[in-house]
């Protein structure tokens, strides 16, 4: 069935992004870029044409907001929840790529009221901040997310880190994997308890993402919380990387870092996935 137009709005203030409602939307998504930035229009305007309204947040690096991604408070995301169930919509789905996909699965663990989270290229701990927190400043390193004012615990990375190239890109992949090992004890205490979420969740992850092992991390989350009798989707290829393409995107790829994969792989896993994302919708 044919959907009608979204209504396009920008909006500021406690709840930054741009969100296209949709006439008469019982499911609301909400679209979490990665550390890029991005405020990821086009891949709402996705959800919007299945007839969802969708708010491409802005959750970092916007007036009055953290330059970086640093001690982000989840209330953050909790507000957008509140933002799409004020405007009617009954069903709230959390889409997140790469750290807006660790911030997706956080918020459905502190926020039962998500019902559905899709992650693409996710990470199954928090990590440190990427850039500056609302003092300016950088370094130390701090945790990426907060709670209550309170940081959460993060895998700490390690400076001393010899740098590996793919393509003539770094490839920051062995990095996360050496510090997994080499702060153990921090990765257990990080681990997002993404058990307890009452949230149907879908994960899409590459075999060969070169910017973190997100495959790695997708089946630690199906086998975490298969212990506990939840059913987890996870769609996957051995040769898609981080940067996945849902139909019609043609997303540029990074030229400070390896993504890994390639167009037509890239592609060929988004197309499978949107598949299960349209079901969840």
């Amino acid at each position: 069935m044919e959907s009608q137009a979204a209504i396009e709005e920008n909006l500021s203030g406690a709840v930054a992004g741009t969100l296209l409602r949709s006439p008469q939307a019982t499911t609301g998504v909400v679209v979490l870029g990665g550390s890029s930035g991005r405020v990821d229009v086009g891949r709402a305007r996705l959800f919007a044409n299945e007839g969802s309204s969708a708010l491409a947040l802005q959750w970092f690096g916007g007036e009055g907001q953290a330059p970086g991604i640093c001690e982000i408070p989840l209330e953050t995301f909790f507000a957008a929840a509140n933002f799409l169930i004020e405007t009617g919509c009954r069903r709230i789905v959390y889409f997140g790529t790469s750290k807006g996909a660790e911030a997706s699965l956080l918020a459905a663990v502190h926020d039962q009221r998500i019902n559905a989270v899709v992650a693409i290229s996710p990470s199954s701990v928090v990590w440190g901040n990427i850039g500056a927190g609302r003092d300016g400043v950088s370094w130390p390193e701090r945790s990426s997310w907060s709670l209550d004012g309170i940081p959460l615990p993060f895998v700490p990375t390690d400076p001393n880190w010899t740098r590996e190239y793919v393509d003539g890109l770094v490839s920051y992949r062995g990095h996360f994997e050496h510090c997994l090992k080499a702060f153990e004890q921090e990765a257990n205490a990080a681990a997002i308890p993404v058990e307890t979420a009452s949230a149907e969740i879908l994960l899409v992850a590459g075999g060969d993402d070169a910017l973190w092992p997100s495959l790695w991390f997708a089946t630690e989350i199906v086998q975490r919380r298969g212990e506990v009798g939840k059913i987890t989707h996870l769609v996957s290829s051995p040769d898609a990387g981080h940067r996945i393409l849902l139909p019609g995107e043609i997303t540029p790829r990074s030229a400070l870092h390896a993504h890994g994969g390639n167009d037509e792989a890239d592609s060929r896993l988004g197309r499978k996935a949107w598949e299960g994302i349209r079901e969840l919708l």
